[in-house]
């Protein structure tokens, strides 16, 4: 799999972290075809001038009159099992939208960042083509063999989730299966392309 590390997405999950600020996870949002909202995030959203094309959620963070207004196009998922991200990317599948980006995932509170990035894992092996962009670079959730296009000196790093083999071309240090998501952190292209080996999962992450 040849991965680039940006790439406009048509169909956009925006979650309820921070909103998102800098210009790539913007560009994804105003370049959407399709936009779902979770729930709480809808408001802001709303707020600054646009409507989803649907809210997914347990409606508990939607205000009052966005509830009103928006009826129509609110699916309220109340079970509490899974998240509002994975009730989005759930939709999504369902509906055969394969390639999703999600954005505003980070932010607000760490443990839910760590829940939102680690659940991305899940998504690829429900068959999801998914990203989740940040303020600051993207999380690209993989398995076995990816290339990724990048340019020298681009900072990386690699969590692993499965794989007990890790091997790499092209990274400043060479990475193995390591068993801590600190040791894959802080790496670096150095070149035009870093290629990644594994007999298992992991997620990349490239800072823009």
């Amino acid at each position: 799999m040849v991965l680039e590390p940006v790439e406009y997405f048509k169909n956009v999950i925006l979650a309820n972290g921070e909103y998102p600020s800098a210009h790539i996870p913007t560009e994804i949002l105003s370049n959407a075809a399709y936009v779902v909202c979770c729930d709480g995030a809808a408001n802001e959203y709303i707020a600054r001038g646009f409507t989803p094309d649907i809210i997914i959620g347990d409606s508990d963070s939607l205000n009052e009159d966005n509830r009103r207004r928006f009826a129509s196009i609110l699916h309220r998922i109340t079970e509490q099992e899974t998240n509002d991200q994975t009730k989005a990317v759930h939709f999504l599948l369902s509906q055969k939208m394969y390639e999703i980006a999600i954005v505003g995932a980070t932010g607000k509170r760490e443990d839910h960042t760590l829940g939102n990035i680690s659940l991305l894992i899940e998504y690829a092996r429900a068959g999801a083509q998914i990203r989740t962009y940040t303020e600051y670079g993207v999380f690209i959730p993989c398995k076995g063999k990816c290339s990724l296009h990048t340019r020298p000196g681009q900072q990386i790093s690699i969590f692993n989730f499965t794989a007990s083999r890790l091997s790499s071309q092209g990274l400043r240090y060479p990475i193995y299966g390591f068993d801590n998501w600190w040791q894959g952190t802080l790496n670096c292209s150095t070149c035009n392309k870093v290629e990644i080996d594994a007999d298992g999962e992991y997620i990349i992450f490239v800072n823009y």
